[in-house]
């Protein structure tokens, strides 16, 4: 398959149309050139607030309620899109209100329609200190698998890259390609989330993709500043590049990123890498369970 993962910038809209045109440009690009599956950051729905003013944009609560207003709409515009150019989209994530807990939310879309929704599980400390958002123990939805024609997928967004377990839980349930929409506002920022998808791609001996927030936005809440570039990692082993870098953009630059995945390489390295990782992750708990069963010198 072809996958396109995203650096997209914000951008300050006046009517809905607006928003639909740019996002049936992007996707329409990418389709062009032959991408299968299409992947929007974190938080890239934040956008949407635009469209209820700078008052409401640059205040907290004020951008979710605006941003979470809008999510279905969205949907319905990614479900059209997804089923025009017949390709499976990512959309960016959107605080989505759930009773009294809003949670970050990403949507699987296929050329049928939607797939389902995946919540963001550990929260930064600006989303639990000044966002409010729910994670795994507040409220957001469960880590799921997505089995689609493309083979089977699993989010993590942003953060939930830098977790092992997280990934592991998704490779213990066969999944193939994971993909890691981020929202960083430094350059340290992307590269915590590079390096969790890079050793994701390493443990599990998979496909990570990962898209990035690019640019500034002065006028919406939280994401005024963002840093970041789009990028496609596999293990170091056969079938792959050496460095597990199949595909990487340039930072800060707004666009595609595009890479050309055989889930086939996967089920080979997975059955017969030069190394096992996968196979050989229960070790750890046994070696771990020696040492602290060793007596005291």
């Amino acid at each position: 398959m072809k996958i396109a993962t995203s650096a997209y910038p914000l951008d300050w809209f006046k009517e809905w149309s607006d928003y639909e045109a740019k996002l049936t440009a992007w996707v329409a690009e990418a389709a062009q050139e032959g991408a299968d599956l299409l992947v929007f950051p974190e938080y890239g729905a934040m956008e949407l607030a635009s469209l209820d003013g700078a008052k409401v944009s640059g205040d907290l609560k004020g951008s979710i309620r605006a941003v979470a207003g809008r999510v279905g709409a969205s949907y319905n515009l990614h479900a059209a899109l997804a089923a025009r150019f017949g390709v499976h989209i990512l959309s960016a994530s959107a605080p989505v209100i759930e009773g009294s807990a809003v949670v970050n939310r990403a949507a699987l879309f296929g050329p049928a329609g939607l797939i389902g929704v995946q919540d963001k599980q550990i929260m930064t400390r600006f989303e639990r200190e000044e966002w409010g958002i729910a994670g795994a123990t507040g409220g957001a939805g469960p880590l799921r698998v997505f089995d689609t024609d493309l083979g089977r997928i699993g989010i993590l967004i942003c953060y939930d890259s830098e977790f092992p377990l997280l990934a592991r839980d998704l490779a213990e349930r066969g999944v193939e390609i994971l993909l890691v929409p981020s929202c960083t506002e430094a350059l340290e920022g992307y590269w915590r989330v590079r390096i969790g998808a890079m050793a994701r791609a390493l443990e599990g001996q998979c496909v990570t993709v990962m898209a990035s927030l690019v640019g500034k936005q002065p006028r919406l809440y939280a994401v005024e500043e963002n840093t970041g570039a789009g990028g496609v990692f596999g293990p170091p082993d056969r079938g792959f590049p050496p460095t597990g870098v199949i595909a990487e953009g340039k930072q800060n630059r707004p666009g595609w990123t595009y890479a050309t995945v055989d889930l086939a390489a996967v089920r080979e390295v997975r059955a017969d890498g030069h190394v096992l990782n996968l196979t050989h992750w229960p070790e750890q708990e046994a070696a771990v369970t020696r040492r602290a069963q060793k007596p005291a010198a």
